[in-house]
């Protein structure tokens, strides 16, 4: 596998456009603000739902970017995280990239198949036994699946993290492992990259509602 090649260009003029049309608007409140007979808290939504649309784009490429240089199965793990997140099939992927994660993670059930949604999803189909861990790939393989990964103690805002999040964090806190999250709660897919949290686009679910709040 070659070293990431990502055409930034494209994603750029496109997040430019994106950011101008927050300014835009954000100017127009601005003039608007002192007229009596005006509410301003409809646009504020809107700019709030315009960032967080921005945010899960960008974070879709740039999740490309990090794994392209350590897996060709992007196109799987993308439809594999697509299909979870329909279906609320919660998840935990791990990718290694550089370091070792021999000494961090508590090791589950050997598997060491080529990478492929079908054989992940199966992993995390409720029920399965081995759906209740972290699955592990490196380079085109599945590793193992059932592994323990160390919990973060982070919170965000006053709600504590739910399990799969802190692991992700927890793991990524102390390596340059990248994390994929599946919520079974919500369907909501995030990775985790140096100790933070990114939300990324799938077909449907949150990314559409946003949208519609866009109009």
């Amino acid at each position: 596998m070659n070293d990431a090649n990502c055409d930034f260009s494209p994603m750029k003029q496109t997040l430019k456009e994106d950011i101008r049309q927050v300014i835009t608007t954000l100017q127009s409140s601005l003039e608007t603000i002192d007229h009596e007979n005006d509410c301003l808290l409809g646009n504020f939504e809107k700019i709030k739902n315009r960032f967080a649309y921005i945010e899960m784009k960008a974070a879709t490429f740039y999740l490309n970017c990090y794994l392209s240089p350590f897996t060709d199965k992007y196109p799987e793990l993308s439809i594999c995280v697509q299909n979870m997140s329909d279906r609320r099939h919660g998840g935990l992927i791990v990718i290694q990239r550089k370091d070792s994660l021999e000494s961090l993670i508590h090791p589950g059930i050997s598997i060491g198949a080529e990478l492929s949604h079908s054989l992940l999803e199966s992993i995390f189909f409720p029920g399965n036994p081995l759906h209740d861990g972290a699955a592990m790939v490196s380079f085109n393989q599945i590793v193992s699946a059932a592994n323990v990964l160390p919990l973060s103690n982070r919170f965000t805002g006053d709600k504590k993290l739910g399990t799969r999040h802190r692991a992700a964090l927890g793991l990524t806190e102390r390596s340059d492992a990248l994390v994929l999250v599946v919520s079974e709660e919500t369907g909501r897919v995030s990775f985790a990259l140096n100790g933070e949290l990114y939300p990324i686009a799938t077909h449907g679910g949150s990314i559409d509602s946003l949208l519609k709040n866009l109009q």
